[in-house]
């Protein structure tokens, strides 16, 4: 009985441990994610461009994700999403992003990448569990500056613009190929077990504490990229 109750505790404490490393992951990425934002947002002539973020549906930020390899390339981060909602920003959800691909390249690199869904087609792709970027939700490069230019198709059918940052350097960014899934683990150590991705982005859900920054953040860029346009 001893050794029964001794058990349970050990398992207790890590399930305790697993938690509390959980919730201190996820709120560092949002903070990472608040920072990237913030830092894109105050370059306005090599940043998004005002009609971009004027008609996006939803913001994902993923924080220092990393590219690398030898021959055979792989890419892999975690971030957060939010999506656009009648009452403003929806409490973000938690993502991963990985995904290969083949080429003569070598070395690694850590970069910071921002996603732009920009329809309802787009949201509902990242409503669901896995999806494919270039292949089950269209993606494109997305424009930079004050501006996009008038004759780009920036907002057609493209689903999904895609953007990184390397060294200081804000670009449009190719994404094909990559696989975007939500990150349960991270979602239940801030939300508890019950709360769905689906939930979250379409704002059913109360934003917590640890993520006001990063919903202020997505509010202010907005905000800066009109007022940098006049």
């Amino acid at each position: 009985m001893k050794k029964l109750m001794y058990l349970l505790a050990m398992l207790s404490l890590g399930t305790l441990c697993w938690a509390g490393s959980a919730r201190e992951d996820a709120t560092d990425r949002l903070d990472s994610a608040t920072t990237v934002l913030h830092e894109i947002m105050g370059m306005p002539d090599k940043g998004i461009p005002e009609e971009v973020l004027e008609h996006a549906k939803c913001v994902a930020v993923v924080p220092h994700m990393v590219k690398g390899g030898f021959i055979f390339g792989a890419k892999a981060g975690k971030g957060v999403a939010t999506c656009r909602t009648a009452d403003g920003w929806s409490a973000p959800a938690f993502i991963t992003i990985s995904g290969g691909s083949w080429g003569l390249q070598i070395g690694v690199e850590a970069v910071d990448v921002v996603l732009i869904i920009q329809n309802d087609k787009g949201m509902q792709r990242l409503l669901e569990s896995n999806f494919q970027i270039g292949g089950d939700a269209s993606a494109a490069a997305g424009p930079v500056g004050r501006h996009a230019e008038a004759g780009t198709d920036w907002k057609l059918d493209t689903e999904i613009l895609t953007y990184s940052r390397a060294k200081g350097a804000f670009a449009g960014l190719t994404l094909e190929g990559a696989s975007l899934r939500q990150d349960n683990d991270s979602r239940h150590a801030i939300y508890g077990p019950h709360a769905t991705t689906r939930a979250l982005l379409l704002g059913k859900v109360p934003a917590p504490a640890a993520a006001k920054p990063f919903l202020a953040e997505i509010h202010a860029a907005k905000s800066q990229a009109v007022a940098a346009g006049k």
